[in-house]
């Protein structure tokens, strides 16, 4: 019995001491991350598409006769799918942004942004032009089927110059800030200039000229802003542009209005058969029926691709978008359609439809 206790009492010391050591060995090999990488989040969000639409296409026989056919199409689309990396080290903040559309991935954003001063921020790297409204807006925040059709020509989403699409960014400098605080603490201006290589995403300048964009609005109440912004550069192969928005917003309560008017100067990519001048306007409504959940909208959205009537292209849409909850959504449009770039004027019109499923996480 005795030699029992021993050998019990001797066990237990022994376990004692490797359990000291075990702990002692954790202890040393605990590290201490900073904040900077404790700081760092991952989120994301996906955007699921159906669309159908009923054009009319006109070609040519092989006698030169003018034929025009139904063009019809439905289709099932992954729209996109962004992966973001955002953190901040002291006074900068810095982003990361993926995205994977059709069967190709690439870097969207790549910035970082000092913010110390709310009066004077500086960002550099890849990211958003200062120009418009409407391009800084998330995709799914923005309401409607896509980016206004003056926006996605002219600001940077498949260019008219050929720059192939690039989310309306740049490699570049920017300045920005807000000025003029009032006694409620709010502010009443908004400035933001920057220079770009104007080439668009991942691209290096090939012609060593310098795009310059700027913009500045007021917000004289709460929720509205009124603004005006410029654009002077050039694209390599293509030669120069400039253009200009004139912008008003009014956003409070869950209701939303905007109104943009942009106007280009300057040479088309090659091949594209347009005139030097091209503008566009859009507005639009988006209205809580249910408060932050169910919305009706309406939208005027006109393109004229070389600043002719007989160029343009208008989409009446209207419809309503469902929040399932912060991070679910579907949004739901139906449009008609006046295209001018038809050449069988009795074929103008025409129907398209658009439902998408987003999601964030």
């Amino acid at each position: 019995m005795r030699k029992i206790v021993l050998l019990l009492t001797a066990s237990l010391f022994v376990l004692g001491i490797k359990a000291q050591e075990n702990k002692q060995e954790k202890k040393t090999v605990s590290v201490e991350l900073p904040q900077w990488v404790k700081d760092i989040k991952l989120s994301g969000y996906g955007m699921l598409q159906y669309q159908a639409q009923d054009p009319y296409r006109t070609t040519t026989d092989e006698e030169g006769n003018i034929i025009t056919e139904n063009n019809a199409s439905n289709t099932f689309n992954i729209r996109l799918l962004r992966l973001m990396l955002d953190g901040k080290i002291g006074d900068v903040a810095w982003r990361a942004q993926f995205q994977g559309s059709g069967s190709s991935a690439f870097l969207v954003d790549l910035y970082a942004e000092w913010q110390k001063y709310r009066e004077i921020r500086v960002k550099a790297g890849q990211f958003k032009r200062a120009f418009t409204f409407e391009s800084p807006t998330n995709p799914i925040d923005q309401g409607f089927y896509s980016y206004a059709l003056v926006i996605n020509n002219l600001v940077g989403y498949g260019d008219r110059t050929g720059e192939k699409s690039a989310g309306g960014r740049d490699i570049g400098v920017q300045l920005q800030g807000d000025l003029l605080k009032n006694k409620a603490g709010r502010y009443l201006l908004h400035y933001q200039v920057g220079v770009y290589n104007g080439e668009g995403i991942n691209t290096k300048d090939a012609d060593n000229r310098k795009d310059i964009i700027g913009g500045l609005w007021l917000m004289p109440v709460e929720g509205l802003r009124i603004g005006a912004f410029g654009w002077t550069g050039s694209r390599a192969g293509v030669g120069t542009k400039n253009r200009y928005a004139l912008s008003a917003e009014y956003s409070k309560n869950d209701w939303t209005f905007r109104s943009e008017y942009i106007h280009s100067q300057g040479a088309a990519a090659p091949g594209k058969n347009l005139g030097d001048k091209a503008d566009g306007l859009y507005a639009f409504g988006i209205a809580p029926v249910i408060p932050k959940k169910l919305y009706a909208k309406a939208r005027y959205n006109m393109y004229r691709q070389d600043k002719s009537w007989s160029s343009s292209k208008t989409m009446y849409e209207m419809g309503i978008n469902y929040v399932f909850c912060k991070n679910l959504q579907v949004n739901m449009e139906y449009a008609r359609v006046n295209d001018r770039t038809i050449a069988n004027p009795d074929k103008h019109n025409y129907n398209f439809v658009d439902l998408q499923l987003d999601f964030r996480f």
